[in-house]
């Protein structure tokens, strides 16, 4: 099949993925096939309608985003509130679904984490709501909707939420397993790196957006000095190259005093052994999480992946993660892009971490498996670090079997070459990053429009 029908193929996915309210186009659905596992793919999630609203913008389409942006804040009304709590004003759903009553009338049912595996409450989707708010504001330069009374007090809900104190002594924000893009357990809990790389472009994006008010001049200080805190956080402790890798190495443990090295208290011995001789003297990658006695070694690609897009990495450690990427390629990449952790849980770690889940085995789904959409954004940062040839290298992968294998949502083995066992296929994520990637690599306008929609 050509490229061009490959394409055409794809943007028929998203075509049949729309969902309707009212008559007008307000997301699409996870999945278009006939789903294997959970009858809520045919639900819009707010983490994968966004490669979905970046092809509509692309497209000139931008009223389906400013559809979609307005529907999701009403529906943080139907948050349930556990008995002794309060609702979390500022917290917004995990996903959509449009349902007819037996009156024929149309209504919007939310999903807060209440139906999903594990009851987690999904942190990132308010994240990732702003970022699509300043995608659709920069594409457009609809400068009023941002502006508007509800969206302005909408950001400053959510701020108010996700800067809450706690009892956190970093400035990083602690989030529990399954709260994210990997949403079943698999030791994440605690500072995961893509949470605090969505939290700093968060921040980012607020402190553009929102009016400098006498109403939000104190939260726009706060943010001010979070942003600092949080890279300066984040680039110390989670960075690690050869040179850090050695200062671990040689740390002293129980520590005490404001003048002490090793500050997190972190024990050399849990340097896992997979990571010896891995990182070469120019590569270099961004931990998955970090806390007190403890640095998880594994490399997660959103994460690294977003902090390069947001500019939570230096320059220079932008391109490290990118050499890391061309130096272990088969291991971080294999036959098909791109794999979400590496290297996967196994044996007794596997059962303590996942609590035995047998679809997070090793070499599949969240447990080292291989998930197409991270296509996008892996292409818009090799693009950006001046590595199009990487960008190159990965997008061929895609173009020779994702399209025959149907578009799937993830795939298996170490080298990412077999269907994932429970994967739904028609995935529109698996689609639409396919779509991005084309429109960066084979249009230098687009990827000066995705320059701008950015922060760095």
């Amino acid at each position: 099949m050509s490229h061009a029908e490959q394409l055409a193929a794809a943007r028929q996915i998203l075509e049949d993925s729309l969902l309707y309210y009212q008559g007008q186009p307000i997301g699409t659905s996870a999945a278009c096939a006939d789903v294997t596992e959970a009858a809520n793919y045919s639900e819009c999630f707010v983490r994968d309608f966004v490669p979905s609203a970046l092809v509509f913008l692309f497209d000139g389409r931008a009223e389906i985003v400013r559809n979609f942006l307005l529907q999701v804040l009403q529906l943080r009304a139907q948050q349930p509130v556990m008995p002794g709590h309060q609702r979390a004003i500022g917290l917004m759903p995990a996903s959509f679904r449009v349902e007819r009553g037996a009156d024929g009338e149309e209504r919007l049912l939310a999903d807060f984490g209440d139906r999903a595996i594990g009851r987690v409450a999904p942190v990132d989707s308010a994240m990732w709501w702003m970022f699509l708010l300043r995608c659709y504001v920069v594409t457009t330069g609809d400068r009023t909707l941002a502006e508007s009374t509800t969206i302005q007090e909408s950001i400053r809900l959510t701020l108010n939420l996700y800067l809450r104190e706690s009892f956190e002594s970093s400035p990083t924000m602690l989030v529990p397993d399954g709260a994210f893009m990997i949403d079943r357990r698999m030791g994440v809990y605690g500072h995961p790196l893509e949470i605090q790389a969505l939290l700093y472009g968060m921040l980012l994006i607020a402190r553009e957006l929102l009016l400098p008010t006498p109403e939000n001049s104190a939260l726009l200080s706060i943010i001010e000095t979070r942003l600092g805190a949080l890279r300066s956080f984040v680039r110390l402790y989670y960075w690690v190259d050869r040179l850090r890798l050695n200062e671990i190495h040689r740390y002293r443990s129980e520590e005490f005093g404001l003048d002490a090295v090793n500050v997190l208290n972190v024990y050399p011995e849990s340097i896992p052994n997979w990571i010896d001789g891995w990182l070469d003297h120019k590569s270099g990658y961004l931990v998955g999480n970090v806390g007190p006695g403890r640095i998880d070694f594994r490399f997660f690609a959103q994460g690294n992946l977003l902090a390069i897009l947001f500019g939570l990495s230096t320059e220079e450690e932008a391109q490290q993660i990118m050499k890391l990427y061309e130096t272990r390629w088969d291991q971080l990449v294999g036959e098909m892009p791109l794999k979400i952790c590496y290297p996967a849980v196994r044996h007794r770690e596997w059962e303590l971490l996942t609590g035995s889940d047998p679809k997070n085995v090793p070499w599949s789904y969240h447990n080292g498996g291989t998930w197409p959409v991270l296509l996008w954004p892996f292409v818009a940062a090799a693009l950006l670090t001046g590595r199009t040839d990487l960008a190159e290298r990965a997008t061929a992968l895609a173009r020779r079997r994702l399209h025959l294998d149907q578009w799937p949502e993830y795939y298996d083995g170490q080298r990412g070459d077999l269907v994932g066992r429970r994967a739904n296929l028609r995935q529109v994520w698996s689609a639409t990053a396919y779509l991005i990637a084309d429109e960066l690599m084979e249009h230098s306008d687009r990827l000066e429009q995705f320059r701008s929609l950015v922060i760095q």
